[in-house]
């Protein structure tokens, strides 16, 4: 049988949307994956809202949380890469799609789930004052700041619904029932409709009992309302009418997203016209599904519930189109049961004119929306193979229980292991290598000056390429920044896992300007570097940089120094949970972002200043700290307060998630700190991954250079402890929890 890591990858499928029928297909695809599709996600957001459960978050019924598919953990669930951006453009002749930001992304199929808007731009002041109901997770967040606004004073519960089908009055009802239950009983929601009449498309007796719902939370409706202008505090209408309303919602229908007709795609009113199964009319690379869908053989209102039942098909004719059977039809059901959320725990039925309301049609939807999120929260675990019955001494104590290496920093060599290597090798003969003590680099006198020399290599954290490759820049420039050298010159080393050359191409394009749009600005110029094929994707970068001065070492702090740090910690534990399915994509999202970001100005403000400095990467912030002070011969304290943490670390340490490696940073601290037992404790030994800078600095300049940090956009920049003098015994670094 032909291992699974020898098949090589041939063809690359794009899901562009994280619609609910994408994220259906991904949990599919991860049970039953396609070997030699590389898949790909691309979405704006980290996660997707639900769209059934959106009522019942504006009514206050469900936390965000609850109603977020988390797209970060489907996508390590599909083996796919998820690429955090927006599609703007599709390029069908050369078969690429323009994201900004990113050089263009190549496909062989794609596939279009990008649900609608309900953005009205041709109302004067719309954009300035109003929300939007779609998209989804916008609104959501418009709400949640006017509800803040409310709760400080700052507006008026006053709210105006345009559109008054049923979107619009469900929206209408939940508003009408948060505002009320958070005690603003002079609450006014209004719901305006350009028709003769609300709630035109539903049947009688549903009709009836929204009406009355409406009736009954004090919602008014104004028909034949013509929209003519937006003001910061009221709708204005054309016959001169003014509805005071400081949270403005358009909800008048479904329009499509206006960069499809840029595609050349055959159209309906906007929409993409597909046929029977699912694919584009005039181009079979293309699908679309969902609300931005039209279905030519059998079109239909738009609603969620057409797009959960196109997965499956859209998973077995992907499949087909890459040669793995045979095209099925897609067969839209002709009528669905719509349940209406009515503003408290109660809903009304529509379906067959069935007259249908309570709080027990409540209590389905809820089941039903429960089911469908427990379907992709609660993916079905792939468990890693098994050892063979008779392995050697310290393989099951090497295994750590079936835990997988981490990726990134995680994944180095222990400093333990690492010193005892290092210690049996000669010393150098060339008089112009002048690396001092536990330095990272090499650093070397180069004319009048010195010149750095660092190299640095990674497992990959992600599967997207591009964003590898910003991480693995920013992660190579650090000795180079925390020596305060100026970047000059990089080579990459690539090994890519086995594909075709048609996607080595488009790998490598996406590697080289991605390392070009990080080195580029440092003033380094990326020179090359070498490739090769192998079992997984690995990626790393030498780098040299050039200094007049004397470069910084670790060696220089004295007593009294305050310790800088420049970033917030915890990427190995977010990462080794994240390869877990346990953190949050929020959270994931931002540790890949603060990864990918450069520090170089952070590095020059600190330079001037900084007596002693380092990057904080593979041995975590002590055992980073603990070379400064080896090499200075002094102690220090961390004040655990003072640490900035990434969002969702110290509740994951707390859960028992580190990475891999961390054992083996505690046990190189042993003798020298005791580290609190606690999630905070264990976070100073977690490997970081393009982490901060650590600087000691005379005291009196870093009130003013942690400033000088905010200002330039580092935020999480802190003094987290000072340098102390050696003690007596073997003790060099004290941790305070105060």
């Amino acid at each position: 049988m032909q291992p699974l890591q020898d098949i090589p990858a041939t063809r690359d499928v794009v899901l562009i949307g994280g619609g609910h029928a994408h994220a259906l297909l991904l949990r599919r695809w991860g049970m039953t994956p396609l070997q030699g599709a590389r898949l790909t996600l691309i979405s704006p957001e980290p996660t997707a809202p639900y769209t059934g459960m959106l009522p019942g978050h504006i009514a206050g019924h469900y936390s965000r949380a609850a109603l977020e598919i988390d797209l970060v953990r489907l996508a390590r669930h599909a083996g796919a890469r998820l690429i955090l951006g927006r599609v703007e453009g599709i390029d069908r002749d050369t078969r690429q799609l323009y994201v900004p930001g990113r050089p263009p992304l190549a496909y062989d199929l794609a596939s279009l789930d990008i649900g609608i808007t309900s953005e009205l731009p041709e109302i004067e002041g719309f954009f300035a004052h109003a929300a939007a109901a779609k998209p989804m997770d916008r609104y959501a967040r418009d709400w949640q700041a006017y509800l803040d606004a409310l709760g400080a004073g700052r507006a008026r519960p006053k709210v105006a619904v345009i559109g008054a089908g049923v979107a619009g009055v469900e929206l209408s009802l939940a508003m009408a029932h948060r505002l009320r239950r958070e005690g603003f009983s002079d609450a006014a929601v209004t719901v305006l409709e350009a028709r003769d009449a609300v709630l035109p498309n539903i049947g009688r007796g549903a009709r009836a009992r929204l009406l009355r719902h409406m009736t009954r939370l004090g919602v008014r409706s104004v028909s034949g309302a013509r929209v003519e202008r937006i003001a910061r505090d009221a709708v204005l209408l054309a016959d001169g009418t003014r509805i005071d309303a400081e949270f403005p919602l358009a909800a008048a229908g479904p329009r499509p997203q206006g960069w499809l007709r840029e595609t050349g795609l055959t159209l309906k009113d906007g929409y993409v016209s597909v046929d029977a199964y699912l694919r584009s009319v005039s181009d079979p690379s293309i699908f679309a599904v969902g609300d931005c869908a039209h279905m030519v053989e059998s079109p239909r209102a738009r609603a969620g519930v057409y797009a959960v039942r196109q997965a499956p098909i859209l998973y077995h004719n992907l499949r087909a189109a890459l040669g793995a059977g045979r095209l099925r039809r897609y067969r839209a059901q002709r009528d669905y049961l719509k349940l209406v959320s009515t503003g408290g725990r109660g809903a009304v039925a529509d379906k067959w004119g069935l007259p249908l309301d309570g709080r027990w049609l409540w209590r389905l939807k809820d089941r039903i929306d429960a089911r469908f999120m427990r379907r992709l929260s609660e993916l079905p675990p792939m468990p890693p193979p098994a050892l063979p019955r008779a392995v050697a001494d310290g393989v099951r104590a090497q295994m750590q229980g079936g835990k997988p290496l981490c990726a990134g920093c995680g994944s180095k060599v222990g400093s333990t292991a690492l010193r005892a290597a290092l210690a049996e090798m000669p010393p150098t003969a060339r008089d112009d290598l002048i690396t001092g003590p536990g330095d990272d680099a090499a650093v070397l006198r180069h004319g009048s000056g010195w010149q750095v020399l660092t190299t640095d290599h990674l497992r990959a954290l992600v599967e997207d390429p591009w964003l590898m490759a910003r991480i693995a820049a920013v992660h190579a420039l650090g000795d180079v920044w925390a020596m305060g050298a100026r970047p000059q010159v990089a080579l990459a080393s690539v090994t890519l896992p086995r594909m075709s050359e048609a996607l080595q191409s488009r790998t490598l394009r996406e590697i080289m300007h991605a390392a070009a749009g990080v080195f580029g600005p440092e003033g380094a110029a990326v020179a090359g570097g070498h490739t090769t094929l192998g079992a997984e994707f690995t990626l790393g970068f030498t780098v040299t940089g050039l200094s007049d001065v004397p470069v910084i070492g670790k060696g220089g702090a004295r007593p009294g120094d305050a310790l800088i740090l420049t970033r917030p910690i915890g990427t190995g534990t977010v990462l080794a949970a994240e390869m877990a399915r346990d953190a949050q994509a929020h959270d994931v999202a931002d540790a890949w972002d603060m990864m990918a970001r450069p520090q170089g100005d952070a590095a020059r403000l600190l330079a001037a200043q900084a007596r002693a400095m380092s990057d904080v990467t593979g041995f975590g912030l002590a055992g980073h700290l603990l070379e400064i002070c080896v090499a200075s011969g002094t102690g220090a304290r961390i004040d655990l307060g003072a640490v900035p943490w990434l969002a969702g670390a110290e509740a994951l340490a707390a859960r028992g998630h580190a990475s891999s490696l961390a054992p083996a940073n505690r046990a190189a601290l042993e003798g020298m700190a005791e580290l609190p037992d606690t999630p905070r404790g264990r976070l100073l030994v977690d490997p970081q991954t393009s982490g901060g800078l650590l600087a000691a600095v005379p005291p009196g300049s870093a009130e003013r250079l942690v400033a000088e940090l905010h200002e330039m956009g580092h935020v999480r920049s802190a003094v987290i402890g000072r340098v102390s003098a050696a003690s007596d015994g073997a003790l060099r670094m004290t941790i305070h929890d105060d």
